[in-house]
């Protein structure tokens, strides 16, 4: 084993976070040879490969997230020794990448944010919206809050709560017979399930892949739509529609990291940070508040 190249970690960070050489080149501003002798170099020195090389890219090593997880943190670290050498001021701690739904994003995260922000410091945080799961395995992000019946086996967390849903339509209109879907990754949802058993798709009028789009279309009159209450209930053009019954649909909601990480003393510490945060707003995840 050779000795690393601080470098080098650079171009190992940039492929982990694009997937790809030609990305990371031109994320680094750099040429395609470039990046790949790079990568040899740190695989070398370091003593085995960091990815997986496929038609579709080059995919993190699952048992290499810690690798990645400790390179974040020296190149951060490299930076702040720059930012002092040049008469700034350090500090600022790492950063943080909090993934979510855009439901959540837009709710109980938004308002938890300051909070947050001041019990992780100096670290900064910052939120990923994404509907469809990412894979953790990459590190796209260090922290998951999500809706899920279970955990998956590559992550590692615990329960914070409980989302439930219900029926909405615009306020003070009288109630459509026509309704909105659900699609994309939000097919999968006990709503769409739901609705694909006891909804005739011809009335189902419009669909999206995302509960904030669909509270919007809902407030303007176009449907009536199943939403999270923590979405629909603070949604001042909306109102519970209660001249249908649907059957109690809640998940569990979960904060959790990639399994390989768990032990990192930062993501045990911004995890307690969530949980503690987000429990006052059970009553309103619950459609309660």
């Amino acid at each position: 084993m050779h000795k690393l190249n601080w470098d080098d970690l650079r171009y190992v960070l940039a492929v982990a976070d694009t997937g790809s050489v030609n990305a990371a080149a031109k994320s680094l501003g750099v040429n395609h040879a470039t990046v790949l002798r790079r990568i040899a170099a740190f695989e070398e020195a370091s003593g085995g490969p960091v990815f997986e090389r496929g038609a579709t890219g080059y995919r993190l090593r699952t048992d290499r997230a810690p690798v990645i997880e400790a390179a974040r943190l020296a190149a951060q670290h490299v930076n702040s020794v720059e930012v002092l050498m040049r008469g700034g001021t350090a500090g600022t701690g790492t950063v943080l990448r909090l993934t979510s739904t855009d439901t959540l994003c837009q709710t109980v995260l938004a308002w938890i944010f300051p909070a947050l922000s001041r019990r992780i410091a100096p670290d900064r945080i910052t939120y990923v919206q994404s509907n469809p799961h990412l894979d953790m395995a990459r590190l796209s992000a260090d922290l998951s809050v999500r809706p899920a019946m279970e955990l998956t086996d590559d992550l590692s967390g615990h329960q914070i709560g409980v989302m439930r849903f219900a029926l909405y339509h615009r306020a003070g209109a009288n109630v459509p017979q026509v309704w909105l879907g659900l699609s994309g990754a939000l097919s999968r949802s006990q709503p769409a399930r739901w609705m694909a058993e006891n909804i005739e798709p011809s009335d189902v009028i419009a669909t999206a892949d995302s509960f904030c789009a669909l509270s919007e279309i809902a407030a303007a009159g176009s449907g009536r739509v199943i939403l999270p209450c923590i979405l629909g209930d603070a949604h001042s053009g909306l109102q519970r529609d209660g001249s249908m019954v649907i059957p109690d649909l809640s998940v569990p909601l979960w904060v959790a990291c990639h399994r390989d990480v768990a032990g990192s003393d930062r993501i045990r510490r911004s995890m307690d940070a969530v949980t503690k945060l987000v429990k006052p707003h059970a009553d309103r995840l619950e459609g309660r508040g």
